[in-house]
């Protein structure tokens, strides 16, 4: 897979981690939101000014991004940290007890 589909898989994921949708995303990044579909699906490649934006809006760092592990190979802890660092701390506490309702401790 190229990079620029890589980059805009993780931008979804970032996004969809999120809980935002497309529409918000867009409008907090100052783009539209059939920009933010053609980057999400790895047709252009936007400008930093832009890479910045998005990150801004969706409160990550845009290095985030930029992590082109493949879905296969990546740390399953690296995906979970992925979807609960944009959840709420009331919502990440009630990911810890459901985990530790599974698993002790």
């Amino acid at each position: 897979m190229d990079d620029l589909v890589l980059f805009g898989k993780n931008v979804r994921a970032v996004r969809d981690a999120a809980n935002v949708s497309r529409e918000v995303a867009a409008e907090r990044a100052g783009i539209t939101a059939s920009y933010l579909g053609e980057i999400e699906r790895g047709e252009k490649w936007p400008g930093l000014e832009v890479i910045r934006s998005i990150a801004r809006g969706l409160r990550v760092s845009p290095a985030q991004f930029f992590e082109f592990e493949d879905e296969e190979t990546g740390k399953p802890f690296d995906k979970l940290r992925l979807v609960l660092e944009n959840r709420t701390e009331q919502e990440q506490l009630q990911a810890l007890r459901i985990i530790r309702a599974l698993f002790g401790r």
